[in-house]
């Protein structure tokens, strides 16, 4: 099926977090990730991300699969691989893990040091952004 716009094709990240879910995007021709927008966790998630990847022209999506400081599976770990079966049975593009390690703390300090105002959409999102970096620097095609 054709892109639906003009945006070229695409990859998209999400970082699932309680509330919030950050979404990132890269064009599959440039592999630059970029902050896209932060969405409510709520009823409308999985529609509201099926939207973004029509819009956006995704050929998958990757989500931050957090785990414990000895990289041991904790509860927001089966938390998010529920997300992620859901987000399964409703995308019709590949979705894929990416250890999202620090991630959050990471993205804060960033925003931090850019000594401007931020809100916790703005370090979901970016934090969305390094774990779209870190799948596209180990997979290369």
């Amino acid at each position: 099926m054709p892109p639906k716009s003009n945006v070229s094709s695409s990859i998209i990240a999400l970082d699932v977090g309680e509330r919030r879910i950050g979404v990132a995007r890269a064009s599959l021709i440039a592999r630059l990730p970029e902050p896209l927008t932060t969405l409510e966790r709520g009823e409308s998630s999985l529609q509201d991300i099926k939207r973004l990847v029509d819009e956006q022209a995704a050929e998958a999506v990757v989500v931050g699969l957090p785990r414990g400081l000895q990289g041991q599976d904790t509860q927001q770990t089966m938390t998010t691989q529920a997300f992620i079966a859901m987000l399964i049975a409703t995308l019709a593009v590949p979705v894929h893990t990416q250890d999202e390690a620090v991630t959050s703390v990471k993205a804060e300090a960033e925003l931090v040091g850019r000594k401007v105002p931020y809100n916790k959409g703005d370090v979901d999102a970016l934090a969305a952004t390094y774990i779209l970096e870190d799948y596209l620097s180990t997979h290369h095609s």
